[in-house]
């Protein structure tokens, strides 16, 4: 997507904290969406998890995917673009760490989907019309790709902006000062409070320093339990230190393909008396097996045993707590 494809904006350009506002709005917003698409589903579906009222699922999904893109083109389609290129600046910055290589997938990702949604906006279909559904269905995986990971765009962008700097210390500053951590480190007078890792991939650790019974706050750049770390500031306080110091770290790709807002359906319940008609009439001591097994497994497939609520004070019949026959069936 090259900054042409978006329009320019009116007035002066957005500082990086109006980009990361922005951004926040259309996260809690879509976050809103979805825990109101999700109750909506709930009720087209039966006590197993089966949809029955297709109609009204459907309707739920298309007005989701109206109210994606209308909360997209409010918060973040004037800015997108402004928002990828801060973020791309500061990585570009940015000394080699593990963590980069996920950063740009993402960015790179974002950068994707937003000039799909840019093109749609631009050529939106008629209102209301069965185009305008399909169209706002196909951009549902790019609107979430934004509120899945804008979180590390803005992050970066904030840096950019210059809020978050190193503290600037003289060589014999910085000498004098961490001779007296060290020191009183070894007299336990280090009191370690906060740590966090900067943009770099170095450790910050914020630490009180006590001497004749009066605290300065200084911090640490590198691991404080292993010899080499410096003393990069003092402050009075720790806001003022929060406020000097490199940012932290935004949250990193762990694992790029899951998204909050695109969970896998849920697999439809199997009842009981299902249940025990399979064990019954398997022919192997294998087949019963997989009954069992397909009714106490956890996660989005859960069983049977997982799901089925029962009634308070709900007993099972004498019957099934009987043996199943063919269980001393074999292979």
């Amino acid at each position: 997507m090259t900054p042409a494809s978006s329009p320019a904006p009116d007035g002066p350009l957005p500082t990086a904290p109006e980009l990361a506002n922005g951004a926040r709005d259309f996260r809690l917003r879509m976050a809103v969406i979805d825990s109101e698409t999700e109750a909506a589903l709930d009720m087209t579906r039966d006590r197993y998890g089966r949809t029955v009222h297709a109609g009204a699922a459907a309707a739920a999904r298309a007005h989701r995917d109206k109210t994606a893109v209308e909360a997209y083109a409010t918060h973040l389609a004037p800015h997108a673009e402004a928002l990828l290129d801060a973020a791309r600046l500061v990585l570009d910055e940015l000394l080699p760490a593990r963590h980069l290589a996920g950063w740009r997938a993402a960015q790179h990702g974002m950068a994707a989907s937003a000039a799909e949604i840019r093109r749609a906006l631009d050529q939106p279909a008629d209102p209301g019309s069965q185009a305008e559904r399909t169209q706002h269905a196909a951009l549902w995986p790019h609107l979430t790709a934004w509120a899945d990971h804008s979180s590390i765009a803005s992050n970066l962008a904030d840096q950019r902006d210059g809020q978050h700097h190193k503290a600037p210390l003289t060589d014999e500053e910085q000498q004098m000062w961490t001779e007296r951590a060290q020191a009183a480190q070894r007299r336990g007078e280090l009191e370690l409070t906060e740590s966090w890792y900067a943009a770099d991939g170095q450790p910050i650790t914020l630490a009180y320093l006590v001497e004749d019974n009066d605290s300065t706050v200084v911090a640490l750049r590198g691991d404080p339990g292993v010899p080499g770390w410096q003393v990069i500031g003092h402050y009075a306080h720790e806001y003022e230190a929060g406020k000097a110091l490199p940012a932290p770290v935004p949250p990193g790709i762990l694992r790029a393909d899951v998204s909050r807002f695109n969970r896998p359906a849920p697999a439809p319940e199997v009842s009981l008396q299902e249940l025990i008609r399979d064990v019954v009439e398997g022919h192997t001591a294998g087949d019963a097996s997989n009954a069992l097994l397909g009714a106490v497994q956890r996660g989005s497939a859960a069983g049977p045993a997982r799901r089925q609520l029962r009634p308070a004070g709900h007993r099972p019949c004498g019957r099934h707590r009987r043996p199943i026959r063919g269980w001393h069936k074999t292979s």
